[in-house]
């Protein structure tokens, strides 16, 4: 418990007992002697959300050992404050805070990544630091203690961009004088290579699909054929599907995403709109897509294409027939995520216009797809430099 500060009218001496109690040896030092006989010094930290002072503490057998630990503490957290900014809030209140204060604007599988990033990734090394604690050379070790464990630049640059926006909404709230993260070096982002199915094992892959009972190889060649993503082709409703116009509308996804509401339900299942704009988007039918749907149609009894119930087939099902397929067909080391790949580029193989494929795909941009399936192009670059040969 800590005792009343006093004025001390004996400045050069150790603290004299007066009416049970220790004077201080200056007005301001915050000095105490405790209870249990030891001496306590409290210095200023910051401020916390509330605007409350925040204080440390330094303990110590004799008044003049607290004083020489404590005038050190005082000069350092003055410049902090100075320097950094006032906010002496644990690191990890703030990025909740800051993540609770965007969660309105996010779509839940959104939020579900962000979390489970700041969860894994960030707080078990800068949660428990004030955030005007958190120097830029704190991140940059973090940064380079990702690229050790051999994190992908993609994946480096998305969560160190979770801090940036943190730090930078604690810049405009007043709480820091500039953001950490501005001087942080990050590892140079490498191209990933696409991999798809070649020509050959695309044409087992669908023999095996055709040929699979109870529709399990639909979407496969969903996948294949329209360049859709697994969640989309799991979200699919009969009135998406337009067998006048031969086109298939996406406007949802479903996915199981993290859940941090119960410890006893790890992941959930959510159905939500598609990301983006661009991704919300109209594709066309191959014949043979349109007559496995009409099939299907005719013996289905829920509003969802493939169902569990009353209740969209959950992605995971879906991979599971995926992975029987593909062992049927002698196919290894792929995922379903390839079947768009190859669609993509067997569209780029046929010299198909970059801009139509894009809009297929749902990307934001033609050059989104350039830059994704750029080596899908090596054959349209043989010709010419063939051409030119001649």
């Amino acid at each position: 418990m800590i005792g009343k500060e006093f004025d001390v009218y004996a400045p050069s001496f150790e603290p004299s007992f007066r009416e049970g109690r220790i004077a201080m040896s200056r007005r301001g030092e915050n000095i105490y002697r405790r209870k249990d006989g030891r001496w306590e010094g409290r210095f200023q930290k910051g401020r916390r959300l509330d605007g409350k002072i925040k204080y440390g503490s330094v303990y110590g057998h004799t008044y003049t050992e607290v004083k020489q630990k404590l005038y050190p503490l005082k000069v350092k957290y003055a410049s902090l404050v100075l320097v950094q900014g006032k906010s002496a809030m644990p690191f990890y209140q703030w990025i909740f805070k800051w993540l609770d204060n965007i969660q309105s604007a996010l779509k839940p599988s959104t939020y579900s990544s962000y979390r489970y990033k700041l969860e894994h990734y960030i707080l078990p090394y800068l949660g428990e630091l004030s955030v005007n604690e958190v120097t830029t050379n704190e991140i940059q070790e973090l940064v380079n203690s990702w690229t050790e464990k051999q994190f992908s630049p993609g994946t480096i640059q998305v969560i160190f961009q979770l801090m940036r926006r943190s730090f930078d909404y604690a810049v405009r709230e007043g709480l820091l004088v500039s953001n950490p993260c501005t001087q942080v070096f990050l590892p140079q982002k490498r191209k990933q290579k696409v991999h798809a199915l070649n020509k050959q094992e695309q044409k087992r892959l669908e023999v095996v699909a055709r040929k699979a009972p109870k529709s399990q190889g639909l979407p496969t060649l969903l996948a294949l054929q329209t360049g859709m993503r697994i969640g989309e082709i799991a979200a699919l409703k009969w009135h998406q599907i337009d067998f006048e116009t031969n086109t298939i509308s996406v406007e949802h996804t479903y996915q199981r995403i993290p859940f941090f509401h119960s410890k006893l339900q790890r992941t959930k299942l959510v159905y939500q709109e598609a990301k983006t704009n661009a991704s919300k988007r109209v594709i066309p039918m191959t014949k043979e897509i349109r007559r496995c749907l009409q099939q299907k149609k005719k013996n289905s009894k829920t509003a969802f294409v493939f169902s569990s119930g009353l209740l969209p087939c959950e992605p995971r099902l879906l991979t599971y027939h995926f992975h029987k397929l593909i062992k049927k067909a002698d196919i290894t080391g792929i995922h379903f995520h390839q079947l768009r790949h190859t669609f993509a580029t067997r569209c780029l193989e046929k010299n198909y216009d970059v801009v139509s494929v894009s809009a297929l795909l749902g990307h934001s941009s033609a050059k989104m797809t350039l830059d994704i399936y750029a080596d899908s192009l090596i054959e349209q670059r043989l010709k010419i430099i063939q051409s030119l040969e001649k």
